[in-house]
């Protein structure tokens, strides 16, 4: 197993400063998109769902991934050029940024001055087989009068936003809609799809004062370990759950939670460690699902945490930024890459949480290693603060200001998707 570098109290103290001053983006950059809404939503919950219509596996399809005899999360970033994407491979990017309304500024990396653009470039290719090339029409095709929701904090909303980017050129633009309310956004795409991809915040995943989408904070953190229905009784309904809950929990070592005792009662808030806290939140979640989730119509999803790059010295000894001017991938040199910012105590709960689960089938999508590799696809000094492009000061001052979170798009978590993608392009097959 590999082991990760412990960080010492005064670099913890750094990390959680890093954290809480870039997730602030969060809540000023949902209040932006509510104001974007210029006409009343039209949302409905319960869909007319069309006939089944066959969908045509081309070869490819057939013969490319099975979870059974390939690990998808096991490989390594190869360049994408002209001359190397094969029928068997997809493009990147898939989209750009002016092809997409849809993306944010806070992940429009080139638009914002970042002046490469070799991060969109990068194609991940699994060690022992390759993925299915990604088709927009047979995604909704998968998906077909079903709703598709992510679940999560702001790296999370990037991963749906990607998504979103990735199908929306299928659809006619007369057919399609993009709606925000809060706690969610919901793209839909109509006509002989119907189907609806939709972003639910919860950055906790179980209740918390910060479930606000834009009046929150994540300096002031208080969890209900053991209240989850609120949330719950909108996502009973999708047909395909994606969760992710990781950066909110590790602003501090320690994290102010209720939850209920044996009798029913609250009890008083007190401060937990983030590992036993975290711990009971994800088995609240898990009985949700055991209780909730039909296995025979829904398909459950769990994203590992997506890895932070702050600090320069973890893939080139000696120095001293961060993830800023990174334009290359880290180079394995002959192991895989685990840098700090990723807990494997985290991990390891959520997949002994996962393994115990009796009635419902999660998929655990291990997206953590591939991801450590891509130090040059956050959007640094390229993004947002507080609803705000950075200034030129600011941008001057990378060691301070740069996000080392949130990642540019088109880019990382487009392969995520299309991962996810082989996925429900498995089960359809099967």
């Amino acid at each position: 197993m590999i082991q990760p570098t412990l960080l010492q109290p005064a670099d913890r103290r750094l990390a959680a400063a890093a954290i809480s001053s870039i997730l602030i983006l969060g809540s000023a950059r949902l209040l932006l998109d509510i104001f974007k809404t210029n006409h009343q939503p039209h949302l409905s919950t319960i869909h007319n769902k069309p006939s089944p219509q066959p969908i045509f596996l081309s070869p490819a399809d057939r013969r490319s991934f099975s979870p059974a005899k390939c690990n998808p999360f096991e490989g390594q970033w190869v360049w994408n050029d002209d001359h190397n994407v094969t029928s068997s491979s997809s493009p990147s990017p898939l989209y750009t940024e002016d092809s997409c309304p849809y993306l944010v500024k806070q992940t429009t990396c080139q638009r914002n001055g970042r002046p490469d653009g070799a991060y969109q470039r990068w194609r991940w290719k699994p060690a022992g087989c390759e993925l299915p090339p990604f088709e927009a029409a047979k995604m909704l095709d998968v998906v077909r009068g079903k709703r598709v929701m992510f679940v999560g904090d702001s790296v999370m909303r990037s991963q749906f936003e990607s998504m979103v980017c990735m199908v929306q050129a299928a659809v006619p633009r007369g057919a399609r809609s993009f709606d925000r309310v809060p706690p969610r956004k919901v793209f839909r795409a109509g006509g002989e799809w119907d189907v609806t991809l939709e972003y639910y915040w919860a950055p906790f995943i179980v209740e918390s004062i910060s479930d606000h989408a834009t009046n929150h904070t994540v300096h002031k953190r208080l969890v209900s370990l053991d209240a989850i229905d609120k949330h719950g009784a909108t996502w009973k309904e999708a047909d395909v759950l994606v969760f992710e809950s990781y950066v909110w929990w590790m602003h501090k070592p320690f994290i102010n939670a209720t939850y209920y005792d044996r009798y029913g009662s609250p009890e008083n808030i007190r401060e937990y460690d983030v590992a036993t806290a975290y711990k009971v939140a994800m088995e609240t979640w898990a009985n949700w699902l055991e209780a909730n989730i039909n296995p025979r119509r829904q398909s459950v999803f769990f994203m590992s945490m997506s890895p932070t790059h702050l600090w320069s010295w973890e893939w080139r000894p000696g120095s001293d930024g961060n993830c800023f001017n990174e334009t290359y991938p880290v180079e394995p040199a002959g192991r895989p890459y685990w840098g700090t910012g990723s807990n494997l105590q985290i991990m390891n709960i959520i997949g002994d949480v996962i393994g115990r689960l009796r009635r419902v089938k999660v998929t655990f999508m291990n997206i953590t290693q591939l991801s450590e590799y891509r130090k040059d696809g956050h959007t640094t000094v390229y993004g947002e603060r507080k609803g705000k492009l950075l200034t030129g000061e600011q941008r001057s001052d990378p060691k301070n200001f740069a996000d080392c979170i949130h990642w540019c798009l088109p880019g990382v978590p487009d392969t995520w998707n299309h991962i996810l993608y082989a996925y429900l392009l498995h089960s359809y097959r099967s």
